[in-house]
């Protein structure tokens, strides 16, 4: 589906994301071999609803996977049983608590170890990463246009405060892991089900991410999970196949913490 019929899908008033009728949402999207399912990292909704995911698709025996980006390649919980402890699933993981609280994505990852569906790893481990902030094989993946929008992408999303000479590294790690990705989901695919990938918004946008690594062959379908009130495109540009706008987040000022972070000694 091309990104400007992308739908638009605002909460229902006053109603608790648990009760959103998540397997409504989810059927508009399949039947589809991936579904990949962004998110917004300090947004707490965003869990919800995945965790509401995971558990519709299982309960429909449909899901065949989970693949995160906050763990890496070649983990997976697959030999773990259902009652697995939760000590157990993040061990399998070889989980990084300093970059991803356990206790945000924990009861994502084990409404899946509950309902026996494997959670596998799909970042880049950070080897990987270091080696292609200089494989310059991987400027050319994306054609010059969209390669200067993921450019400008960074450029903002780092609030203007990158040197230039890291602008170029820093894109081709995020292609590298885009890639990474992509082979994850596509090596978990099994017939008539659907392999859930977890990751940031900009990992499944679909014109720059994971989806442009993607067999054409292969269906996919991407959702973006927008708080309300968040800077956005318009509808007309959203790089996905559906937007969920959750509850507006509390006013943050993002970039005052990267500024406090880059500093020096910071």
């Amino acid at each position: 589906m091309l990104a400007a019929c992308a739908a638009h899908f605002p909460p229902p008033s006053g109603v608790p994301i648990d009760e959103w009728d998540i397997p409504r949402r989810i059927q508009a999207l399949l039947p589809t071999e991936v579904l990949l399912l962004g998110e917004q990292h300090d947004a707490p909704e965003h869990r919800a609803l995945q965790r509401a995911v995971v558990q519709a698709l299982a309960a429909q025996g449909s899901l065949a996977a989970v693949a995160l980006e906050m763990a890496e390649q070649d983990t997976s919980t697959a030999g773990l049983p259902p009652d697995a402890t939760e000590t157990q699933a993040r061990d399998a993981l070889k989980w990084r608590e300093a970059s991803w609280p356990w206790r945000t994505y924990g009861p994502v990852v084990m409404a899946a170890v509950q309902a026996g569906v494997p959670v596998l790893g799909a970042n880049l481990a950070p080897a990987g990463m270091a080696l292609a902030m200089n494989d310059t094989a991987l400027d050319g993946h994306l054609p010059a246009p969209l390669r200067e929008r993921q450019r400008t992408n960074l450029i903002d999303g780092h609030c203007g405060l990158l040197p230039e000479a890291r602008i170029a590294p820093m894109a081709r790690v995020q292609t590298a892991r885009d890639a990474a990705m992509a082979r994850t989901v596509t090596a978990a695919r099994q017939p008539g089900k659907t392999v859930l990938l977890i990751a940031g918004n900009g990992h499944v946008d679909r014109a720059l991410g994971v989806p442009t690594h993607l067999d054409r062959a292969l269906t996919h379908q991407s959702v973006v999970l927008r708080p309300g009130g968040a800077a956005s495109a318009a509808a007309d540009e959203t790089p996905a196949d559906a937007v969920w706008t959750t509850p507006a987040l509390p006013p943050t000022d993002y970039c005052a913490e990267m500024r406090r972070q880059m500093a020096p000694g910071g």
